[in-house]
């Protein structure tokens, strides 16, 4: 889940916020709570090239509380209570708390910044699912997106610019890369798409011991990614007043270059 500013650099002290949940600073586990490599709180850079065990078990209980809510029916429902069931499945997955379950629909689906609320779901419209707590001391985040019936033609390309700019962006990470490039591979593909300026966030934040913390993936950061740090990537393409989209995987940056911890699909999900 993403807030920040495209151009904004927001640190660990300044924090970033999305459905209650807050960055943290350097008193509050700042950079370290983001390496992936151990399971306590101000651990060192991994020396294993893989994630730690919690950090990949909580982004398999936010996979397998995904799949279960998009296996449903939608329509008909509204955004409060398909939130307020995703955040059951969430603790029902092996979560110990379910911190947001955003449900925006249709014209709601272009604000990143969307509270769950009346709407109710029907047939046409977009919906994005951002979704995540904690699990064994380690903060999960995942995001997809979803279609009540056969979308468009119009939806459908937009998606596919925007499952690319993501695959990109995830592949681009290695140790040694400033965190801002990363940002730019996702962003580029979308504006030579003619969609730029519809993506007006930055593409990640790091995660671990807190849900916010660095690294922040945005233009203004010119620092390195280090082995071990995990974050998200999670571009998103947002069309006010009509229907978004966002995809968004936790990613840990190993010795040799990546490994994504969401392994749910990232294809459209078409629900009824």
């Amino acid at each position: 889940m993403e807030y920040g500013a495209r151009g904004e650099f927001q640190g660990a002290a300044q924090g970033g916020a999305l459905g209650g949940a807050a960055g943290s600073g350097a008193a509050q586990g700042g950079a370290a709570g983001a390496r992936a490599g151990g399971d306590a709180a101000g651990a060192s850079p991994a020396s294993s090239p893989r994630a730690a065990p919690s950090a990949v078990s909580a982004a398999a209980a936010a996979d397998q509380a995904m799949e279960a809510i998009t296996a449903e029916r939608l329509s008909g429902r509204s955004e409060a209570d398909v939130s307020s069931h995703v955040r059951q499945l969430l603790r029902d997955s092996g979560h110990d708390t379910a911190d947001w379950a955003i449900v925006a629909s249709g014209p709601n689906a272009a604000s990143p910044h969307h509270t769950p609320g009346d709407r109710v779901i029907q047939a046409g419209d977009a919906i994005v699912l951002d979704i995540g707590g904690t699990a064994n001391g380690y903060a999960s985040d995942t995001t997809r997106t979803a279609f009540v019936g056969l979308p468009p033609e119009e939806f459908q390309d937009l998606y596919a610019v925007l499952q690319e700019a993501q695959a990109a962006a995830c592949d681009a990470v290695r140790p040694g890369i400033p965190a801002r490039d990363v940002d730019r591979e996702a962003r580029e593909i979308i504006a030579d798409a003619g969609y730029g300026a519809l993506f007006t966030h930055r593409t990640g934040h790091g995660i671990g011991l807190d849900t916010h913390e660095e690294p922040y993936l945005v233009e203004s950061n010119p620092d390195p990614l280090r082995e071990g740090d995990a974050f998200s990537v999670e571009p998103g393409i947002y069309v006010e007043g009509r229907w978004g989209a966002r995809i968004e995987d936790i990613v840990v940056c190993t010795a040799t270059g990546r490994e994504r911890l969401n392994r749910s699909s990232r294809d459209l999900r078409i629900v009824g």
